[in-house]
């Protein structure tokens, strides 16, 4: 039946062959997907053995070819024929963080790349830290050890679905705090500061992303493009409006012009990189999945904590000095 349209019957086995061939290829009924799942350095020896230790062949089939598989092909079903179908993940993750009414296409993107990150951050073979690398690690944690013990624990006492992550704060301005943190996310969320605004450090999965007090996203991102600047504050942005809680008409308006040396709309504010409200400026550099699916297969109900330790020991420290930017 599904072949009806495809040609005249055949008549010999290889004639069928031949004919199944071109009407799954034919190009015309082909359907090229967009976003696919990449080629991780050590898929072979992955896809052989396993992570040894930490996955089986059957749970790295689970937890990277499946779900990463299952999350582009939501990805091609929610671009297809629009201008973000060849857009990169964390490229989507970002644009559409603060947009509620594009909630799913974030939490696919932002999944996908997430996991993506986590598998291209261990490796066959463990590697030594870089003495550079080291040398923050003490400065921000005292040791390699302390910020094992910190790093695992904050993993294993999430209660939920979300990921754990090494962070480099980037100084902008003199006051900036710099150094390496540690930062959890739920569910879907990311660390990165264009996306803070679904950074999901407590469950957000039935809440409203309200950035700031009432401002809902939607009105922060008019404001960010400049749609608001200059036009009576509407009923969103009152809170930061003079008027706010006095019980008069609130129609001050939202300027983006320089203003002093300090604060919102002065030179310096408004040539920072943009980012939401109480947004940190961080590189990733390390990440680790909590997701039952990664673990659970191998490592049973009782051991996401063993299974923790076991990833701990295969971390790659040459990608994520790499991805520091230390020593350069």
């Amino acid at each position: 039946m599904i072949l009806t349209g495809c040609g005249r019957q055949p008549t010999a086995l290889r004639s069928s062959k031949s004919a199944l061939e071109k009407c799954l290829y034919a190009p015309k009924i082909q359907r090229r997907r967009k976003h696919e799942v990449p080629l991780l350095t050590h898929d072979a020896a992955f896809s052989r053995e396993g992570l040894l230790g930490v996955l089986s062949p059957d749970g790295y089939q689970t937890a990277w070819r499946d779900y990463q598989r299952f999350l582009v092909d939501k990805l091609n079903q929610l671009t297809a024929q629009t201008t973000d179908e060849n857009t990169r993940t964390k490229d989507l993750l970002i644009k559409y963080a603060r947009d509620p009414n594009h909630a799913a296409l974030f939490n696919y993107a932002s999944a996908a790349h997430n996991n993506h990150f986590c598998f291209c951050s261990v490796t066959p073979k463990p590697t030594p830290v870089p003495s550079a690398l080291l040398s923050h690690i003490d400065n921000s944690f005292s040791s390699l050890e302390s910020l094992r013990a910190h790093f695992l624990a904050t993993a294993d006492s999430m209660f939920g679905p979300g990921y754990v992550w090494l962070v480099k704060r980037n100084q902008y301005l003199k006051n900036d705090k710099m150094g390496l943190s540690i930062l959890a996310t739920y569910n879907a969320g990311s660390p990165y500061p264009g996306a803070h605004f679904r950074q999901q450090a407590l469950d957000m999965n039935t809440a409203n992303t309200g950035v700031v007090g009432d401002m809902s996203p939607y009105a922060y991102a008019r404001m960010m493009k400049g749609e608001l600047e200059n036009k009576p504050a509407s009923d969103d942005l009152k809170p930061y409006a003079t008027g706010a809680g006095t019980g008069k008409p609130n129609t001050a308006p939202v300027y983006s012009g320089s203003a002093g040396s300090f604060g919102a709309h002065s030179k310096a504010s408004r040539e920072m990189p943009r980012r939401a409200p109480g947004g940190a400026l961080v590189d990733v550099l390390l990440g680790i999945s909590t997701w039952e699916h990664v673990w659970l297969r191998d490592w049973g109900v009782a051991g996401k904590g063993k299974f923790l330790e076991a990833w701990w020991d295969k971390i790659d420290w040459e990608v994520v000095m790499e991805r520091s930017g230390y020593g350069k």
